[in-house]
């Protein structure tokens, strides 16, 4: 399982031609802009970001960086960044797929 999503995970990251790297500093440089809402309602994209890492990140990710470092040491962190940057592409599609075919209910809601 390990080896077909990280397959995966390379497959689509040299198929991108390395996107989410190449992007990196545009995606921050946005992250930055509007930093104030300016409606009612709406949401700047620092805390769009930090509520999508809440959904991504739970308690189980936070508790298994402090085991990988406790028991592999410093060597965790090396290859935790290297499973990162090829998960960058993973999750970057899956969140294009998400948009592409998500679907308008009756209310006007995107469900999907």
């Amino acid at each position: 399982m390990l080896i077909l999503l990280l397959g995966t995970g390379v497959y689509l990251t040299i198929k991108l031609r390395f996107l989410p790297l190449r992007n990196l500093f545009y995606a921050f440089s946005l992250l930055w802009k509007n930093r104030k809402s300016k409606k009612e309602g709406d949401i700047s994209p620092f805390s769009a970001l930090m509520t999508a890492m809440a959904a991504t990140v739970g308690t189980g990710n936070i508790a298994g960086v402090a085991a990988a470092l406790f028991i592999g040491g410093p060597g965790a962190i090396f290859w935790m960044w290297i499973t990162a940057l090829v998960g960058m592409a993973t999750k970057y599609s899956e969140a294009v797929l998400a948009v592409k075919y998500r679907e308008v209910d009756d209310e006007g809601c995107h469900v999907g």
